[in-house]
This record gives C-alpha cells, sequence and structure tokens, in this order.
C-alpha cells in the first residue's frame, strides 16, 4: 500500500548562496561544513546523478526512479507514465539567493530534445521571503528588442541595463516559460518548480571570479537560439488573492498546476480524478497531511508527495501549503 512519500534533500554549495538552507534542512544538513555556501536544495528530483531517496516509511532507501518502475500509474498517474516513463516529471527546489544568480534562459522541450536528448525548462518561482528592495530580473524592458540588438549588447558587456528589473515581495509568484532570460536577485528564499531538465544556458555573471579571477562559463552562442525576445513580465508575474482559509490557482499550464492553500485548522480536498501526483510543499507554518486515512507530519519547508491513487486528502494546521500536479 502506497503512503505519503518524504524525500532526503540534496543539498548543493553556489557561489550566490548563503547559510539559510542549514538552517530550512534540519538533520539533512547537519553533517554539511558551516564555513560554505549553500544555495540549493534539491527536494524531489529525478535527474540523472541527483535522483531522491525516500526518507520515510517501508520505501525507505529506494530512490524516486525505483519506487516508478514499480507502482508506476499507481503512484505517478497513468497519463503521466505514458509520457514521462521512470523520469518523475517535475524537479522541485528550495533556493537560498544571498547574492545574485547568473542570468540565463532554458530551451523548449523541441530545443532541448534537438540539442540534449532532454526536456525543456520552464519553472515558476514562489518567493518565501526577501529583504526590503530584493528584486529578480525578467525578460527585456524594451519587448521590442531584436535579435541582433541583443547580440551586440552582448558582445560590448552591456547586457545589464536592458534587462527588465522587478521587485518581490513574499508570496509573489513569477511563471518563466521556457525561453525567457531571467535571474534572481540578492537576498530572497525561493521555492522553484520547474521541469525535470538541468539544461541552463548561462548568459551573464555579473563579471564575477572565483579566487583564481576565473569566471563561470557563458553560453552565449547556444543561448541567441533558444530566447523569446518578447517575454512579458507584466504577465508572467501571477497575482492572486488568498483569503484565510481559502485556494488560488495561481499556474495552470501543459508542464504543471500550482494552487496556493490557506489553512487555518483543517481543508479536505477531492483529487480523485486528477490521475496525477500531488506534492504538497509547508510555506509557512507546520502541517499535518492525510491522504486516504494515511497521516504524515509536514514541518514547514518539507515536500512530501502523494501517490496518484491516493485522492482524498486532509491537510490540518494553520498556514500556508504549495499544492502542485500535472492536471489533464
Amino acid at each position: 500500500m502506497l503512503y505519503p512519500i518524504k524525500f532526503k534533500p540534496r543539498i548543493k554549495e553556489r557561489i550566490w548562496g548563503g547559510q539559510t538552507i542549514l538552517k530550512k534542512k534540519g538533520s539533512a544538513a547537519a553533517r554539511l561544513a558551516k564555513d560554505k555556501l549553500y544555495g540549493e536544495s534539491w527536494d524531489l528530483s529525478s535527474v540523472k546523478g541527483d535522483v531522491s531517496v525516500v526518507a520515510n516509511g517501508m520505501l525507505k532507501g529506494n530512490n524516486l526512479n525505483e519506487i516508478i518502475e514499480v507502482y508506476m500509474g499507481e503512484l505517478i498517474g497513468e497519463e503521466n507514465f505514458e509520457r514521462y516513463g521512470e523520469e518523475f516529471p517535475l524537479l522541485i527546489k528550495y533556493l537560498d539567493c544571498n547574492d545574485k544568480l547568473s542570468v540565463q534562459v532554458h530551451p523548449d522541450d523541441e530545443l532541448a530534445m534537438e540539442r540534449h536528448d532532454s526536456f525543456g525548462k520552464t519553472e515558476a518561482w514562489y518567493v518565501v521571503g526577501c529583504k526590503p528592495g530584493a528584486a529578480i530580473y525578467l525578460g527585456f524592458k524594451d519587448l521590442n528588442i531584436s535579435r541582433e540588438e541583443y547580440i551586440a549588447a552582448v558582445a560590448e558587456s552591456r547586457l545589464e541595463p536592458l534587462l527588465n528589473r522587478v521587485e518581490v515581495h513574499p508570496g509573489d509568484v513569477f511563471f518563466i516559460p521556457a525561453g525567457t532570460v531571467h535571474a534572481l536577485g540578492a537576498g530572497m528564499e525561493v521555492v522553484e518548480v520547474q521541469q525535470t531538465s538541468d539544461v541552463t544556458y548561462r548568459i551573464y555573471d555579473w563579471d564575477r571570479v572565483d579566487a583564481e579571477g576565473k569566471g563561470r562559463e557563458l553560453h552565449t552562442a547556444l543561448a541567441v537560439d533558444a530566447i523569446d525576445f518578447e517575454a512579458d513580465a507584466e504577465l508572467l508575474h501571477r497575482r492572486y488573492d488568498l483569503a484565510s482559509g481559502g485556494e488560488a490557482k495561481v499556474i495552470e499550464s501543459p508542464y504543471f498546476t500550482m494552487v496556493m492553500h490557506d489553512v487555518a485548522g483543517e481543508k479536505v480536498l477531492d483529487r480523485a480524478m486528477l490521475d496525477s501526483f500531488l506534492i504538497y510543499i509547508a510555506i509557512k507554518g507546520d502541517m499535518n497531511i492525510v491522504a486516504d486515512g494515511v497521516s504524515e507530519t509536514l514541518k514547514e519547508g518539507e515536500v512530501v508527495l502523494i501517490p496518484a491513487e491516493m485522492g482524498d486528502i486532509r491537510i490540518e494546521g494553520t498556514g500556508r501549503v504549495m499544492e502542485v500536479y500535472i492536471g489533464k
């Protein structure tokens, strides 16, 4: 019998990271060096070399791909299994952006498959917390910028003034289709939901260098064909209202659906007809997730995977929860 499944976070050093993940991820970070910078916690992953390992219940110690191989559509949904096979279709990360991330772009499915035998990377950001004045970079200020103008700006090291800077606040959600030039700014914590892909084209890194004076590799030529020069940041900022005890469907796309829930005591959800796994992320407050009568605790910052065959969901507690699934 399947049950709500939790996984061991995979925590990664990043040049732009900080120390917040050491506190957020508790025992998973206990053995990490305290003088390093940690930018990412991969909380649910099927990326080769970084496949998540089950942390609870009878499946403990098995990795995500192994349990998909056994349970197939019962775990991820019949249509999802037909399309994705044993590769879980989404990657969930927690990011500590102590410094700015590189400016980058991701290819869409067609280009990624042609070049890398991979899915593309459409993603979304939920701003968990941020310092006053924190900002992201999303698309270009001029929606009519041409390919030639962009190439000239990169060659002449004047890309930054062309980027569209957007100040952020806790609770903001941004949907970032493949092809959108983007970067997270300094001073924020973010939950990232994305297609399972690790294909990134870095186009600018703020002239940063390492201890040896070397900058990180840029992918200027590869990026040009991937960029959507007309991405509109105003449309990508997904505004929503979330009343006490309410819910808001913030993103509905072919790649994933994101629903935000305010929980005030207890919330009952019927997801039996979805034919999809469910992912719940405790954004604020500790919760208890009950699926088909099977209970699992979910502390703030934790992620749980609910198998597709478990459709009756009850969330107990007080706070805010993100729900993610793939709709029909």
